[in-house]
């Protein structure tokens, strides 16, 4: 199979399959077992289209409105008007990568065969993606239940050759003239097809998905300006110690704790905390480290653990059962989803506080031992990194508002029929944010801890440290001296956090970081 092509089957998906499609040029196929199974859960679909006794989704109205039965003659329309009146949608456009993932899971579901739809429908939303045909979705209009219901509604409007997309080129155009132009017949939509497009927690759960990948970087990073904080504060090693960790056996912990110390091998930084201002111990930000970047590691884990049952997840209503039962069901319910969502900020959230804390204690000449005031080239004509830390600050305070839970939350909706609702996709929102945030706190925290170790004349440190200090001044970020203009140099340390080159340069010394 080429490297580029995603095969989609009856069993779901990969994360890695995800974000291939999401954020790479990914080609999707559908594979011949899942075209059967799509074609075996139809022929069930059309089969009950054509008796007289009334199925939900398939010959009746939706949510509220349940209770109508539909006549044969008006059942296409129904499907279209599903649609066209969910695509309700408010606020900017969300991210490319989003709309690629919702779309892409969603398909993850058509092909699993438990949702009857005909596979022209399955085809067609390939099709779109494989063209690079993005629709517009916007920021508001799920509540986390019954689906991301708005969001699914404008990519479902799209396939129909209506509403807008972005093409290949980022230009946003009518639906109807990309699919003519990349040879791409709008789909028309038959009983239960309309549904089965809206109903799934595909965009909550997109970005679940690539928030793990973003995060699972982000705590490795977090090790490392870590350890590079505790050479600038010539803090001890000792604290790192595996037999240390081994009595209180987190895996997250002991990972952290394994990270700072095969980055702090070989420092002449560490083990001066006897020194001239002895300290019997150091400050929490700097001791408990581990215990906190571990905690989300975990946290991490568990958060993985779900997605992973959720790509494996048909989610639907009503689904066609192996047997061919059609059945009614709340597995569209986003809580599992959302709960994770909102762990995950809670740990980015407290993550980026403890190395606030770190920064702050690198600038404080009171508890720097030894640094200048700010990490200044001339304190008092310079300013140093002052507000570095203010930006930093300010960040770390909206992601702990960020924190507060999403799915906490409930407003009932569809004339109370829909009476508990998840709010996953807005869990996921302000998760993207968070996220985001704490790739420039981190930034910061290596801006202050890089100049920290080399304003530490005479003392070596360690190898890691070394060729951290190489590439991070290689990619335009400067060392101690007067004041300069800083916001470029905080830019390119972000950028430096985000490519990965942060943790390349740790690994080419240390080899794989856990």
């Amino acid at each position: 199979m080429d490297m580029h092509t995603v095969v989609v089957g009856t069993s779901g998906t990969t994360a890695d399959d995800v974000i291939a499609v999401a954020r790479g040029t990914a080609r999707i196929e559908i594979s011949e077992a899942a075209l059967d199974a799509i074609s075996a859960a139809r022929q069930v679909i059309d089969d009950l289209a054509a008796k007289p006794e009334p199925v939900y989704g398939v010959s009746t109205g939706f949510g509220a409105l349940a209770v109508r039965h539909i006549s044969p003659e008006l059942r296409a329309q129904l499907q279209r008007n599903i649609v066209r009146s969910h695509a309700a949608g408010m606020g900017a456009p969300v991210e490319r990568e989003v709309v690629r993932a919702l779309m892409f899971l969603r398909l993850k579901t058509l092909a699993s065969g438990r949702t009857g739809v005909r596979p022209v429908v399955v085809r067609t939303m390939a099709a779109l993606l494989n063209a690079g045909i993005t629709p517009v979705v916007h920021e508001y209009g799920s509540l986390g239940c019954s689906g991301d219901l708005a969001p699914l509604s404008h990519c479902a409007l799209a396939l129909m050759g209506e509403g807008e997309a972005e093409g290949p080129d980022k230009t946003v155009r009518p639906a109807a003239e990309l699919l003519a132009e990349h040879g791409i017949e709008p789909v028309e939509l038959r009983e239960k097809e309309g549904l089965a497009l809206l109903n799934g927690t595909d965009g909550m759960l997109g970005m679940l998905i690539m928030a793990c990948a973003d995060l699972a970087r982000l705590f490795t990073v977090a090790d490392v300006t870590a350890a590079l904080s505790l050479e600038a504060l010539l803090g001890t090693d000792r604290v790192l110690a595996p037999e240390l960790h081994a009595i209180r056996p987190h895996p997250g912990q002991a990972a952290s704790a394994a990270n700072m110390l095969r980055v702090l091998e070989g420092s002449g930084l560490t083990g001066h905390h006897q020194d001239d201002a002895p300290r019997v111990q150091d400050a929490y930000s700097i001791r408990c480290a581990p215990q906190v970047a571990g905690a989300g590691r975990d946290t991490l884990a568990h958060a993985r653990l779900v997605a992973e049952r959720e790509l494996a997840s048909a989610v639907d209503n009503p689904v066609v059962l192996p047997d061919g039962r059609v059945e009614s069901n709340g597995n569209f319910h986003g809580a599992p989803v959302a709960y994770v969502l909102d762990f995950l900020a809670v740990a980015a959230a407290d993550l980026a506080s403890i190395a606030e804390r770190r920064t702050d204690r690198l600038l404080d000449k009171n508890r720097s031992h030894g640094l200048p005031p700010f990490l200044a080239g001339d304190p008092g004509v310079d300013s140093g990194l002052m507000i570095a830390q203010y930006t930093q600050a300010a960040l770390v305070s909206e992601m702990k508002r960020l924190a507060v839970p999403a799915s906490v939350d409930s407003i009932p909706s569809s004339a109370m029929q829909e009476d508990h609702v998840s709010m996953g996709w807005s869990a996921a929102r302000k998760l993207r944010t968070a996220v985001d945030s704490l790739a420039r706190v981190l930034a910061v925290e290596l801006v202050a801890a890089t100049r920290g170790i080399e304003l530490r004349q005479g003392l070596e440190p360690a190898p890691a440290s070394r060729a951290v200090l190489a590439a991070v001044r290689r990619a335009g970020v400067e060392g101690p001296g007067e004041d300069r203009y800083l916001a470029p140099d905080l830019a390119a340390a972000d950028a430096f956090v985000r490519s990965g080159e942060l943790i390349e340069a740790v690994e080419s010394v240390t080899g794989p970081l856990g």
